[in-house]
């Protein structure tokens, strides 16, 4: 419902060894909302930026507590140890007080320009603005692969992932206390938030070169991430698992009548205990080891789960009175109603 209310705003940054480029990124968002305060089509009353240091082994921390100082517009949050991307966009997220808040990475390459965009979709009754990527031209021809095989293989398993949307994001208070009321430790935000529902609307954006550095997202990484958002969200792999047994059994029968066939027709043909060996073997082994895997898995996440871990600890914060100041802030009505 759209309104003439001014609204305030949170811009969460997770962070894991930027101090290269971290500067740069503080400069040019700060500039970018300072910008949107005297924008006439833009409603917004204030603004803070949340910077989560992951467990940084170089100066990021340092570089934050410096510009906390200077600004107290900008606050800091330091975490125990690295905890993953995930967990740190959540510790910053549960730290937001504002009415609406926008959640990006601290290479640059998330457009800042598109903020404007998602601020206008969200007085227009949007919950959840989107980043969507218009291009993977700044990727290299292995990253666009691996990436596609990413929603792709998502999108098979019965993930409603959207394709090209990372953790660029802008969300309403209510749809930030609907992501928050989930209390899983395997978080799989990409997956998560456009569950939630509410009003969505895509906002498209050019993919920026690397401001430093290089990706945090690792083969390996992009791996993990896409095993845990396919049994996080997802029962296909056990079906597939029991598709797959069908499949060997018909195989099997096959392959039963073809040794039968050529033990009885063509007997000189036959190698004697070979067939009704081997066959079996292979096709159970293989079905079964396969099946153990996926199993495994499902039953990690529960093990995970059950011990109700924390999915973060805070060594040390640039701002007092937060935790305290985040409670009250559960049950406001929506800015927009």
């Amino acid at each position: 419902m759209k309104s003439n209310k001014r609204y305030s705003l949170d811009i969460v940054i997770p962070c894991f060894n930027e101090a290269g480029g971290l500067a740069n990124t503080i400069t040019l968002v700060m500039s970018c909302v300072q910008s949107l305060l005297s924008d006439p089509e833009i409603r917004l009353k204030t603004f803070r930026l949340i910077l989560v240091d992951d467990g940084s082994r170089d100066q990021t921390w340092a570089l934050i507590a410096a510009a906390s100082a200077r600004d107290q517009r900008i606050c800091g949050i330091r975490l125990s140890r690295n905890f993953g991307h995930q967990s740190a966009l959540i510790a910053g997220l549960e730290n937001v007080d504002a009415d609406a808040c926008i959640s990006m990475d601290a290479d640059l390459q998330h457009d800042v320009g598109a903020i404007r965009a998602m601020l206008l979709a969200f007085q227009d009754g949007a919950d959840l603005a989107l980043g969507v990527r218009e291009n993977r031209q700044t990727d290299t021809l292995f990253k666009r692969g691996t990436a596609y095989a990413f929603y792709a293989s998502l999108r098979l398993l019965g993930v409603g992932i959207v394709a090209n949307h990372a953790d660029y994001r802008l969300m309403s208070r209510r749809a930030l206390d609907g992501l928050l009321a989930h209390k899983e430790v395997n978080l799989f935000l990409r997956g998560l938030i456009p569950s939630l529902g509410f009003n969505v609307i895509l906002v498209p954006y050019t993919c920026k070169s690397r401001a430093a550095g290089g990706t945090k997202y690792t083969l390996r990484k992009m791996i993990g991430l896409a095993l845990n958002g396919a049994t996080s969200f997802s029962m296909r792999p056990l079906r597939l698992i029991g598709l797959l047994g069908l499949l060997v059994c018909a195989i099997s029968a096959v392959s039963i009548l073809y040794v039968l066939v050529i033990r009885f027709a063509y007997p000189e043909r036959a190698i004697a205990g070979w067939a009704s060996t081997v066959l079996p073997i292979f096709a159970l082994g293989g079905v079964q080891i396969l099946s153990i895997g996926v199993l495994g898995e499902y039953i990690g996440k529960i093990y995970m789960e059950v011990k109700r871990r924390p999915r973060y600890l805070i060594q040390d914060s640039t701002e007092r009175g937060g935790a305290d100041k985040k409670d009250d802030q559960r049950n406001h009505p929506d800015i927009r109603s």
